[in-house]
């Protein structure tokens, strides 16, 4: 039997970005503030210090920082005739399972999303008429406006020390920045990292392509920074060791050396560790939650934690389990289309060429997880025509070397074997005189792209596994196809020795490689209750004490990473719990 414990005013489940941002805001303003991380807690100067961070086999091989399979998976498909099969090994996305969250070992990459993004639907059938939108396509306007959020998201950029150059500020256009992006109030805390030889390379033959390169925007410091919350970062060494480690030099913006020990230097605030929450508790009426019950994951005891507001802020993924699990809200169906939890989970397309220049040598150790150099001139720019191409939404296109980890990076030209004597002369001969030129596209939510809880397999505790039901569709393969065009048109202007062109992708989509942690919607926001699980303040239709708070609000996916906007909406919620819900406690927004 759990053990009841005292009521606490807020209880929040997870504490990566936006359970630490959620945490120090909401303890600051007077709440007893309770975090439950599954994870347990990591610093620079126990894990992350050199030599001991530096292990490729630890950190990218064995997932240290990620998600245990063997207590809890999720089971995938690619469409609702198929038996869906439990994820024994993770692959095209890495959950992270430790305070901080995937906030530790994500690269740093940080956008802005546009106003474009918010009224994906009203705007799309506005320039190109409904037809243009597939039938079985379910993206919807979120409710919020790219004004309302742009407070935000420079609160976040300054809170995280993103460096980078403005396009856009007040409306007046600013030289070396992103030309279509949305106007903002002030540049980058931060000049953009120092951009190299790759990069340069690419700038090139991108402006003699007619295209827009700017340096892309990232949470890697590029020099010693102080933010307004008191937080110091070191500059980014450009070591190699980003994405899926965490920064030796305290130089990328992560929550637990930024938002987590201020929220902890508050006494109103208490971390408890190894929590796993397996149900959040609603009252007999089913309109508001009392609290959650969890599992100390050292000890097996099991516990019930009461609180005015629960706010749901784990991964994507888990928040939307918990939902399913807990019973708040209609489970999606897609052959109905009824229900709301669960639906338009979306993910992203990518594809890559490889670039080989014979006596031509780069350092594959001298990078940066966020260091690229970018064309937004498939996405963010509206003028660019979907309708002779035939899809909504849009891609990216970045020249950069991110890592050349010895284990994992072993570029070859096409036609090598993939093993022995002359694998390894190839091996040997290209490794340092290799660039990559790639794209990353959006998903538009579609019908049959959903979650539900699976009905046979089982985690740890009992509980039903997530189940996911993905593919990509027409819309992603053309999108695919521009986007590989553009890149092999580029890459072939760069006269390489051996190229190893782009491929669109025509395959079903497969679990088993990784391709990136952007995992989106299924608990998404909206204006009615009819079509979203949660208003324009991430508060649950249902339950008006309840906010879920992470990537599993977007009602489709962008282009872009999806961490600037929710950090944005963390900042967002946050304000709108203080300045509004704790003076009157009830729905933010009206229900229609």
């Amino acid at each position: 039997m759990a053990t009841k414990l005292k009521e606490v005013d807020v209880v929040i489940v997870g504490l990566g970005w936006t359970g630490g941002i959620l945490a120090k805001e909401l303890s600051a303003a007077g709440l007893k503030v309770v975090a439950l991380e599954r994870g347990g807690a990591r610093s620079t100067e126990s894990d992350f210090s050199v030599p001991a961070v530096r292990d490729e086999l630890r950190y990218v091989v064995r997932h240290d920082l990620m998600m245990n399979t063997q207590k809890d998976t999720l089971t995938v498909r690619n469409n609702i005739s198929q038996e869906a099969l439990p994820m024994r090994r993770l692959g095209s996305f890495l959950p992270g399972d430790v305070v901080g969250g995937s906030g530790v070992h994500w690269s740093g990459h940080t956008w802005r999303w546009t106003d474009m993004e918010f009224k994906v639907r009203s705007l799309y059938e506005e320039r190109y008429g409904k037809k243009h939108i597939p039938e079985d396509m379910t993206i919807q306007d979120w409710g919020i406006t790219y004004d309302e959020l742009e407070p935000y998201y420079d609160k976040f950029e300054y809170t995280a020390a993103v460096s980078g150059k403005a396009g856009n500020i007040r409306g007046k256009m600013q030289p070396g920045g992103n030309p279509f992006e949305a106007p903002r109030a002030r540049d980058y805390p931060l000049p953009p990292l120092t951009p190299l030889l790759t990069q340069e390379m690419f700038r090139t033959a991108a402006q003699n392509n007619g295209y827009h390169p700017f340096p892309r925007p990232s949470a890697n410091a590029s020099r010693a920074y102080t933010n307004p919350d008191g937080s110091r970062f070191g500059a980014c060494q450009y070591c190699g060791h980003c994405q899926r480690f965490g920064c030796e030099a305290n130089a990328k913006g992560s929550p637990h050396m930024t938002v987590i020990p201020i929220a902890m230097r508050n006494p109103n605030f208490e971390l408890r560790t190894h929590t796993w929450v397996t149900k959040v508790l609603k009252d007999s009426s089913g309109k508001r939650v009392t609290g959650v019950t969890y599992t100390n994951t050292l000890n097996g005891e099991e516990f019930e934690q009461p609180a005015s507001m629960v706010m749901l802020c784990a991964y994507a993924i888990n928040n939307v389990h918990l939902m399913l699990l807990s019973g708040i809200g209609a489970p999606y169906d897609p052959v109905s289309q009824k229900g709301v939890v669960g639906k338009n989970y979306c993910y992203q397309t990518g594809a890559s060429a490889t670039l080989f220049f014979e006596g031509r040598h780069f350092n594959p150790f001298m990078n940066a997880g966020g260091s690229s150099t970018t064309i937004d001139d498939f996405n963010a720019n509206w003028d660019s025509d979907r309708g002779k191409h035939g899809y909504v939404g849009g891609f990216i296109v970045g020249g950069a070397f991110n890592t050349a980890l010895p284990i994992g990076y072993r570029p070859v030209p096409g036609g090598t074997p993939s093993w022995g004597t002359a694998w390894k002369a190839a091996t040997a001969k290209w490794y340092d005189t290799a660039m990559q030129i790639g794209m990353s596209g959006s998903v538009m939510a579609n019908r049959y792209n959903y979650y539900d809880l699976d009905p046979t397999y089982r985690n740890a505790f009992g509980m039903p596994m997530m189940r996911m039901t993905f593919d990509y569709k027409d819309n992603e393969h053309r999108i695919g196809r521009h986007a590989a065009q553009v890149i092999n048109d580029i890459a072939k202007s760069m006269n390489p020795t051996r190229l190893n062109p782009a491929v669109a992708r025509t395959d079903p989509w497969t679990v088993v490689p990784y391709q990136s942690t952007h995992n989106t919607g299924g608990t998404i926001m909206g204006t009615s209750p009819k079509t979203s699980a949660l208003n324009k303040y991430l508060q649950s239709w249902d339950c008006h004490n309840l906010f879920v708070v992470g990537a599993n609000v977007f009602p489709h996916n962008s282009v872009y990473n999806p961490t600037g906007p929710v950090g944005a909406l963390a900042y967002w919620t946050a304000d709108a719990i203080k300045n509004r819900y704790m003076k009157n406690p009830g729905p933010l927004v009206s229900a229609s």
